[in-house]
């Protein structure tokens, strides 16, 4: 191991996060804090990025591509700190939802409990190993998109009336290719900062 290399790599279950030094348990919760705020500043940010669809009330949106990092980054605990500080904050209003969106009365909400779910699945698997290989991290972004439209595809055929076939077509399947391209990029970004980092499959 290089002598640059961080002691916590040497920590089983660790996640990218944890190699930001803390020395002491003050300036460990306040690192937390810091990137549980960085996390659902990050996702809002990424809410932003919106190309809307026709004949769909869901935009395509750099959000779940941020949601699935925050998670595998900072682990399942943090991950559920900083998007439930996300839903929260929109839900009271803050305009960080997609397209400067807020409240819960839009159809695409679902899609963003969904992101509250997978960020923290995506978290716990990425403290047993799930983003230090391409095919692991694969498969770790598949599961974590999934259980986002496992939410939100049921809430936006309930808020708006569809039928499960209509909201499958109008928000889930336009949004398949996207999806692949984004767990590639994760395929990639993931694996990659680790072995910058000094740590090893």
């Amino acid at each position: 191991m290089s002598a640059l290399t961080p002691t916590a790599h040497t920590r089983p279950g660790a996640v990218l996060a944890d190699l930001l030094p803390a020395t002491t348990t003050a300036r460990s919760r306040v690192r937390d804090a810091a990137l549980v705020l960085g996390g659902a500043a990050l996702t809002g940010l990424a809410a932003q990025i919106a190309v809307p669809l026709p004949g769909s009330p869901v935009p395509v949106t750099g959000q779940t591509f941020a949601v699935l990092l925050v998670g595998a980054g900072l682990g399942a605990g943090r991950a559920f700190l900083s998007l439930a500080l996300y839903v929260l904050a929109g839900a009271a209003g803050m305009p960080w939802f997609a397209e400067a969106g807020h409240g819960v009365a839009a159809p695409s909400f679902g899609y963003v409990l969904g992101m509250l779910l997978a960020a923290t699945v995506v978290g716990a698997l990425a403290r047993r190993g799930g983003d230090r290989g391409a095919l692991r991290t694969a498969g770790t972004m598949a599961l974590g998109t999934a259980l986002i439209y496992a939410v939100g595809v049921p809430y936006l055929a309930l808020a708006t009336g569809m039928s499960a076939g209509a909201a499958i077509a109008a928000g889930l399947v336009p949004f398949l290719i996207g999806d692949a391209l984004k767990a590639a990029l994760a395929m990639g970004a993931l694996p990659t900062a680790w072995k910058l980092l000094g740590q090893r499959d």
